[in-house]
């Protein structure tokens, strides 16, 4: 299911997904996606979105979210990002866009879809790529979690001067699996409004991204 989508990253994961582990995640998702009882998001084929739009090549910012969205037409495979057509914004990405224009003073954008920020090298990666309907974290301990933890070292590896967004204490748990000599890593509370208050707003992570991408002649984000 995912070899032809990898892409750009094929070289870099192509061992990983020959692992026993996720020949196993692969049978599970193979057999959630063909079962008439369970909803399961985002649709099969946008499950690797965060990799098919981000190209390898131009690999500049990981943002680390959880699980996708568990509300059908939401999820599409990036971390925090909806649909175009999705309103209102869940709460998580308006507070992100709140902290965005506090940031930057320029106006929220006008959908949640941040595919513009994939294309530019950001990866959103959630650190569990599928959920069922209505029930966050349900496809905790899967497999996932050793696929993108994975991801995040290789990358971490392989890679240097990228910027490393961990918001709240579950993308905070793998700062470990960055090597920080090599890379910004910036850490700010979860955008939920369960914690957003204490101090997300303005914590000022996308212009601290820019300015570390154009001390190393790297081209900025448009966000």
């Amino acid at each position: 299911m995912i070899t032809s989508e990898l892409n750009s990253w094929s070289d870099l994961l192509s061992n990983e997904i020959q692992k026993p582990y996720f020949q196993l995640l692969n049978n599970k998702l193979k057999t959630f996606f063909s079962s008439r009882n369970l909803n399961v998001f985002p649709a099969e084929n946008e499950v690797f979105n965060a990799f098919k739009l981000c190209d390898f090549n131009q690999l500049k910012v990981i943002i680390i979210g959880q699980d996708p969205y568990p509300t059908e037409g939401h999820a599409h495979g990036l971390s925090f990002s909806v649909r175009e057509h999705i309103k209102p914004f869940p709460k998580s990405l308006n507070n992100i866009f709140k902290a965005l224009s506090n940031d930057l003073n320029q106006p929220p954008p006008v959908h949640g879809d941040l595919t513009h920020w994939a294309k530019q090298g950001v990866l959103l990666l959630n650190t569990i790529l599928t959920v069922e309907e209505g029930r966050p974290d349900s496809h905790k301990g899967i497999g996932w979690e050793q696929f993108t933890n994975a991801v995040i070292q290789k990358i971490s590896s392989e890679k240097q001067h990228l910027v490393f967004l961990l918001w709240g204490s579950k993308a905070q748990a793998k700062r470990d699996l960055i090597d920080h000599s090599k890379h910004l890593v910036l850490e700010a509370v979860h955008p939920s409004p369960l914690s957003a208050y204490r101090g997300f707003y303005d914590c000022k992570h996308f212009s601290k991204t820019n300015n570390y991408l154009n001390k190393n002649n790297i081209s900025t984000i448009k966000w």
